[in-house]
């Protein structure tokens, strides 16, 4: 087996994705790799690797031909192998979408599973804890989109012309960031240069930090004596409306 493994790493195939096209977990993968006849293999899985490098037996893997046009025709099969078996997994759960944001969620799922899998030094997950942060806060946060879109288009996955959201300030923001990214990367930038900077960038968080936890010290404050007028020791399914309505007129006193 080789043979495989040298044409498995020619592909750029990780394991991870080979034992969610097969069906199988990486440890019985590792298993089947080391088995030294391929004719050893169960008969389906065998014929799934066979078909996706498009060969009739594993002698033929002596003949091959590593080019650009093979590995993204190989690529194309395993996506859509990968997706299949996905989707097996993840859309039961997904049935109160569309198919479009059912096949958007999946794909997502599925490749923030392989990354973490494979994520050996936890930068993959320290990422995705920052992404998650990310997503919880764009609902309040206009600009947090339009990175997205800039990443996009500075990708190459997007159109740059294409606003999908408030136009003007996206294109305001998408200009800045350009401007931001080309300085950082023509080295126009340095530690020493950006230090009063990033020191104004650390006060600005911990004032939002006392802001914040001043609000909810004045909204807790604000409940205490909502329920205290309302003669409650606790919001409950039953009072939550009335003690909610008592906090905004409370508030409105202030006003």
């Amino acid at each position: 087996m080789k043979e495989l493994n040298t044409v498995l790493t020619e592909l750029g195939i990780s394991k991870v994705r080979l034992s969610k096209y097969l069906g199988v977990s990486r440890q019985m993968l590792y298993n089947y790799l080391g088995i030294d006849d391929i004719n050893n293999w169960p008969k389906e899985k065998a014929a799934k690797l066979l078909s996706l490098l498009n060969i009739e037996n594993i002698n033929d893997l002596k003949k091959l031909k590593i080019t650009g046009e093979y590995i993204i025709e190989v690529e194309g099969r395993l996506n859509e192998g990968v997706k299949d078996t996905s989707n097996k997994e993840v859309l039961a759960d997904l049935k109160g979408f569309n198919k479009k944001e059912q096949e958007l969620l999946s794909d997502i799922i599925t490749l923030l599973k392989e990354k973490i899998a494979d994520d050996k030094n936890k930068e993959f997950y320290n990422a995705f804890v920052y992404l998650y942060h990310f997503l919880q806060s764009m609902e309040t946060n206009d600009e947090l989109k339009y990175v997205l879109a800039y990443m996009s288009k500075s990708l190459g996955f997007t159109d740059p012309m294409e606003f999908l959201f408030n136009k003007e300030k996206q294109f305001i923001f998408e200009s800045i960031m350009f401007s931001a990214m080309t300085l950082y990367n023509n080295g126009g930038a340095s530690k020493n240069k950006l230090g009063d900077s990033h020191k104004r960038f650390e006060q600005n968080i911990e004032q939002k930090k006392e802001e914040k936890l001043s609000r909810t010290q004045e909204l807790n404050t604000v409940k205490i004596q909502a329920l205290k007028e309302l003669g409650y020791v606790e919001i409950n399914e039953d009072n939550a409306k009335e003690v909610f309505e008592k906090i905004a007129e409370i508030q409105s006193r202030k006003v």
